[in-house]
Parts: structure tokens; C-alpha cells; sequence
């Protein structure tokens, strides 16, 4: 029932909307949730598998991919405000694979041909993507650094480290970096190095301290970087597009897929599963300036630093299928600076992920969306759905 802010026919016409994509076969199902001023909407679609009858429902899991990257964020930010990290000091003291880089001349040259860091790489560096490694956006791939990550198993892609935390950092530190620290922007890889520095500040595994101080008291029950085997039956199995075909195979299967044991590697930069109801209320701790009814989080100084772009022009411009010219990156998330579309609010905060998922929201409209499916994308522009989701979220608004 709608108390005033979404107007009742454009919820239906919504509704319509989303399930038309169900109906054209372009996906098995999906979920999505709007709240706005304490007025929450939850529905689902389709199925947990093509050509299943077992329904998607309001609190199937999904796996959230990207969506990790601003929880991630926010758990540094916990140790930062507890002065047990530092935004800018050195991370050499808990990642000392990091320390005594070595930097390309060229991002393209070969792996020999290195100069020394000018400085020490730092948590701020990590968060905003600017490290120096991650995904150069050239394919197929041309570089000696892009092959070299590959073979390494830590080129940014689908599939997620299997090794342990350990093992990933040692593959990290023998590479040299493709710029110096700070300067330009390479996409994913600094979130799971964080993911990695949390854990070892913390003293404990990453979920751990993600379920001690963001997942329990925010009332997540279901997120987490496995899906347990009693809640398997609510995993949809996971699809990616043939590019030749059109057609959908299975990525990951749901009973015995990669989500179903706890991972050995619990990547921060995409390695949770999650539902509608646990992130909306992840959102609404964001859109509370770290505070969600009588749980604050984070400090509301904390969560307007993560929500304000850190990036230069030169930065974005490194990295412009992401930003679109509309938008920058805070702190584990990304942020819109310019209005050009319904949904792109200036401030709106959040991101996308890369199994099939989408989650923002808009401190201007006190608003929250999150759009759940289990089809992988097929490049960093937005699929179909994604507008769609967006577009109605926003024409819903009262």
C-alpha cells in the first residue's frame, strides 16, 4: 500500500514494465525494491532457473558481485574512525607485498622495463581505485601486465580468486604496477586488496567483521560470501549470454555451485550474496549518514566522504565507460555529479554488479532502489533491465 511517496498506477505500470522482460525470455527472473521515506516496495518475477517452476521470491539470494565494493568500503571506514587504519598512511605494515613497488614506464611496455614507486601505496589509494593494478580496458588483451594477471589468476573478471588471502596478495605483490600510486584509475582489483588489509587490521576473516559490525546489527541475515546450504534453495542459478548464439548457459549453478561453500578467498571487491531486504537496508544506513534506527555504523563525516567524488578529469577520463562524463567515484562507490537522465541525480551514490545486480541511492529524494537478476553483464554499459528499473523507479516517485 503506497502512504504518498510512489504513486499507486506508475508502481503497476513498473510492475509491468519489469515483468516484460521476463516475458520476452531476456531473463529467467528477477527482483527489485524502491523505498522512499519509510515506504518500501519488494516484488519478484520469473523463476530461479530457466525453464524452472520453482518462483523467484521477495527474498531469494543473489550473488551481488560489485554490490561488495561499497560494504567493503564502509568496513575500512570503521577501522579508519576507530584510528586502527589511516586514509593516507603507508598499508605496509599489513600488506607488506605492497611495500617497494616497482611502476611500468609504460602501461603497455614490457614487465621489465619498471622505475621505483614515488611513494608508499596508502587505504585511500586502495578505495578510490587507484593503486596502480586492475582492469585496463583493452580487449582482446594487448599488454604484458594484462597477460601476466591472467596467468596469475588475478585479471579482473566473473570468475573470483580460489585461493587464499595470502596466496592472492603474493600474486599481487610480484607484479609491478602500471602507474604510480594515486594517479590514475584502474577498475575492481584495490577493493579486494582491501578486503584483504580489513581482515588482517581486524585480526579476524572478513566476514567475520563485516558480520560482527555492518551484517548483524543492520539486521542482514541472509548476506554473506556464501549462501549456506540450508538457504541454497533460494540461490537462482546464475546465466551469461553466448555472444554468438544470443542464447543463456549456466554460469554457476545454485546446489554445488561456487556460492555454495564458504569461499577460501572473500573477495571485497565482489564476493557477497545478499537480498532485496538485507541491502536496502545497507542503503538506508547510507542514506541515514551511517545510521539506521538506533544503529549508527559509520559517522555521518565518514559517509559524505565515501559519497564525494575523488577522482581528477584525468582520472575519469582513464576509466570512461564507467563514468559516462556524468559521474565520479567516492570511496568504494560511485557517485553522480551531473544530471542527463531521470535517475542521474547529482549526489545519487552507489554501484553495479557484474552477476546481474544494481543498487543506488538518492539523498535528494530520500531515495533507495536495488534491482537483483541472476544474468551476468555483457559490458559496462547498462542492460536493458538496468534502464528500465531506473526509469521507473524514478517516473514512480509521487
Amino acid at each position: 500500500m503506497s502512504t504518498g511517496n510512489f504513486i499507486p498506477d506508475r508502481l503497476e505500470r513498473m510492475r509491468m514494465v519489469m515483468a516484460g522482460h521476463i516475458d520476452r525470455g531476456e531473463l529467467p527472473g528477477l527482483v527489485w525494491a524502491v523505498s522512499r521515506g519509510g515506504e518500501t516496495h519488494i516484488e519478484a518475477v520469473g523463476t530461479l532457473a530457466l525453464n524452472g517452476s520453482a518462483p523467484m521470491q521477495r527474498d531469494s539470494i543473489f550473488r551481488i558481485a560489485s554490490l561488495t565494493k561499497p560494504v567493503t568500503a564502509v568496513a575500512a571506514m570503521i577501522l579508519v574512525e576507530e584510528s586502527r587504519l589511516r586514509l593516507d598512511e603507508p598499508v605496509d605494515k599489513w600488506l607488506p607485498e605492497l611495500a617497494d613497488r616497482k611502476v611500468l614506464k609504460a602501461i603497455d611496455g614490457p614487465l621489465t622495463e619498471t622505475v621505483p614507486a614515488s611513494r608508499p601505496i596508502t587505504l585511500r589509494d586502495l578505495l578510490t581505485l587507484r593503486f596502480g593494478l586492475g582492469a585496463i580496458m583493452v580487449y582482446p588483451f594487448q599488454y604484458p601486465l594484462q597477460h601476466a594477471m591472467q596467468e596469475a589468476g588475478i585479471a579482473p573478471s566473473a570468475d573470483l580468486f580460489r585461493g587464499t588471502p595470502d596466496d592472492y596478495m603474493k600474486r599481487i605483490g610480484s607484479l609491478p604496477l602500471a602507474h604510480q600510486p594515486g594517479e590514475g584509475w584502474l577498475y575492481h582489483t584495490g577493493l579486494d586488496v582491501a578486503g584483504v588489509l580489513v581482515a588482517r587490521a581486524a585480526g579476524q576473516p572478513l566476514s567475520a567483521f563485516m558480520q560482527e559490525r555492518i551484517f548483524g546489527p543492520l539486521g542482514m541475515k541472509d548476506t554473506g560470501f556464501h549462501c549456506p546450504v540450508e538457504k541454497v534453495d533460494r540461490l537462482p542459478t546464475a546465466y551469461s549470454r553466448d555472444f554468438q548464439t544470443g542464447k543463456l548457459g549456466v554460469y554457476d549453478e545454485a546446489g554445488g555451485g561456487l556460492f555454495a561453500t564458504p569461499a577460501t578467498f572473500e573477495a571485497g571487491g565482489g564476493g557477497l550474496v545478499s537480498t532485496a531486504e538485507d541491502y536496502l537496508a545497507f542503503q538506508k544506513m547510507l542514506l541515514g549518514k551511517g545510521r539506521l534506527g538506533g544503529e549508527r555504523i559509520l559517522s555521518r563525516a565518514s559517509v559524505e566522504l565515501m559519497t564525494t567524488d575523488q577522482l581528477t578529469d584525468d582520472q575519469k577520463a582513464s576509466g570512461r565507460m564507467f563514468f559516462n562524463g556524468n559521474s565520479g567515484w567516492g570511496l568504494g562507490m560511485s557517485v553522480a555529479l551531473k544530471r542527463d537522465n531521470l535517475w542521474q541525480v547529482p549526489g545519487r551514490f552507489g554501484w553495479d554488479g557484474g552477476y546481474g545486480t544494481s543498487a543506488y541511492a538518492d539523498p535528494e529524494n530520500d531515495l533507495a532502489g536495488i534491482l537483483l537478476s541472476q544474468r551476468l553483464m555483457d559490458s559496462p554499459q547498462a542492460p536493458a533491465h538496468y534502464i528500465d528499473f531506473w526509469t521507473s523507479a524514478y517516473q514512480a516517485m509521487s
